[in-house]
């Protein structure tokens, strides 16, 4: 899969379509226009319009510092980082949670999201007239609906409520982008629309076992199952949760890897654990993710931004070695060897997010690394699985679950199970993996623990984030800003 999304596909106009690869292994000259009609009727097409999809994934404003920003250094789990003049632009105000509309992280995001989604939408569009085998294209379109889904599941999160863009929009039809582009649907539409493409995903798409070598990475059942399990979770529909992270667990394509600390590692990408992962390669890479959080000073790994945060290493129980494969401490002797050296900025930098440059695969370009970024692994199906179980009053098997995380982690069992226990592992398990803010202010206890970490969450503000100023300059004013902003 890291060979195959290494093309971008790039939509001009309704007719003509340019794909620009990489390496020389698509039989078309690089710039070359093809008519409407040579492309719909070359099936080959069909796999590079969706693989366009899925390399959005990969640019700097999907999972890169915006996203970095917005969903891990406003939370307890980590600090700004860098060093106390560098404000990475907007980094300093989310770390204090003083950001506002005119931001720029939050129009990275929501630029980036909007952007897979128009390539969705197109990719939908000419996969149905396309003449190609009836499986792929049944597989292909499941592939779509969940990439489509998972880019909605992020904006709802940060935004609420947002626009519904399900077709291919001509550019030029203002009425069509006035009433659809520039307006905003609830929070419920939003979700019920995530749920609607990942129910149809799940139907189309084969598990995991059932690709080939060459096609692993690709959505699959489990994917959709998962991205649809916490979804549920979300809305606190949790007998749905329940059951359908119980289809991700029945249906034994996953398990967690022995060693925790090798999760993030090049050697646990695809693995057993992994459920959904963004697939990058050095030659297509992700975009800065690996530089933005490296260490920063002498030698020089990166930005330093995002360290884990004091609060959260002291948070840890004392022999769980989720910390150690969390935290990289300065000075320590690092897994490849590496020596972390007190010339180094920061006393803590996020360990998940290191790139080997001896044991790992690596050409030099900091910015452009080929480490896959995990968006769903098994582990959170289990702390799913565990949550929505405590709440139906399974606490038996909300334990069980929990165990199986703990045993792990090199901890004693549990022989009971609460609400907040579950919630703290769900924070060491999952820790600087992007989830802890939105796990806070689902649950409602974001004011309250971020009081504890000197930040003040205004009830009825913070539970959103504000919708870009630059999106509702666009939209003319019909954009709708959120409470607060």
């Amino acid at each position: 899969m890291k060979s195959i999304l290494k093309y971008k596909f790039l939509f001009l106009t309704s007719v003509f379509f340019v794909f620009s690869a990489c390496e020389d292994d698509l039989n078309v000259e690089p710039n070359t226009a093809l008519s409407e009609f040579d492309f719909l009727n070359n099936p080959e097409n069909a796999t590079n319009l969706v693989n366009g999809v899925y390399n959005k994934q990969l640019d700097y404003n999907m999972y890169s510092f915006s996203w970095i920003g917005i969903t891990s250094i406003t939370s307890d789990d980590a600090d700004k980082g860098s060093t106390s003049t560098d404000t990475g632009t907007d980094k300093h105000k989310l770390d204090n949670l003083t950001f506002d509309a005119t931001d720029i992280s939050f129009n990275d995001v929501w630029e980036g999201r909007y952007a897979g989604i128009y390539r969705a939408n197109n990719a939908l569009f000419y996969l149905e007239q396309l003449t190609i085998d009836a499986n792929l294209k049944n597989r292909l379109i499941g592939e779509v609906k969940f990439l489509r889904a998972l880019y909605y599941f992020d904006l709802v999160r940060c935004f609420g409520g947002v626009p519904l863009v399900t077709s291919k929009i001509d550019i030029n039809d203002t009425e069509t982008i006035n009433d659809v582009v520039f307006n905003r649907k609830t929070k419920e539409q939003t979700y019920a629309l995530i749920e609607t493409d990942l129910l149809d995903a799940i139907e189309r798409l084969p598990l995991k076992s059932q690709y080939s070598n060459n096609d692993l990475g690709r959505a699959t059942k489990g994917s959709a199952q998962a991205l649809l399990a916490k979804a549920y979770l979300y809305q606190t529909k949790w007998q749905s949760a329940y059951d359908m992270s119980g289809n991700v667990i029945a249906s034994s394509q996953y398990s967690l890897l022995t060693d925790y600390a090798k999760v993030w590692r090049e050697s646990g990408e695809n693995g057993t654990e992994s459920i959904y992962e963004v697939q990058a390669s050095l030659t297509n890479g992700l975009r800065d993710y690996t530089n933005v959080q490296g260490p920063r000073g002498t030698p020089d790994l990166g930005w330093g931004f995002n360290t884990p945060s004091l609060n959260l290493v002291n948070s840890y129980q004392s022999g769980d070695v989720r910390k150690a494969g969390t935290v990289m401490f300065v000075p320590s002797t690092l897994w490849d060897g590496f020596q972390a050296p007190t010339s180094w900025t920061n006393p803590r930098y996020n360990y998940k997010a290191y790139q080997s440059q001896s044991a790992e695969s690596w050409n030099g370009d900091k910015g452009n690394t080929a480490k896959n970024l995990r968006i769903l692994k098994y582990s959170d199906i289990l702390l799913i699985r565990a949550e929505s179980a405590f709440q139906l009053g399974f606490s038996g098997e909300a334990k069980d679950r929990v165990n199986e995380l703990r045993t792990r982690a090199g901890l004693d069992p549990l022989t009971s199970v609460d609400l907040a226990q579950i919630l703290n592992e769900r924070r060491w398990e999952m820790a600087m993996e992007h989830d802890r803010w939105f796990d806070l202010v689902r649950t409602g206890r974001a004011q309250s623990v971020m009081a504890l970490d000197g930040k003040t969450f205004i009830i009825g503000k913070h539970e959103l984030f504000p919708i870009p100023s630059e999106q509702i300059i666009a939209s003319g004013g019909r954009l709708t800003q959120n409470p607060g902003y």
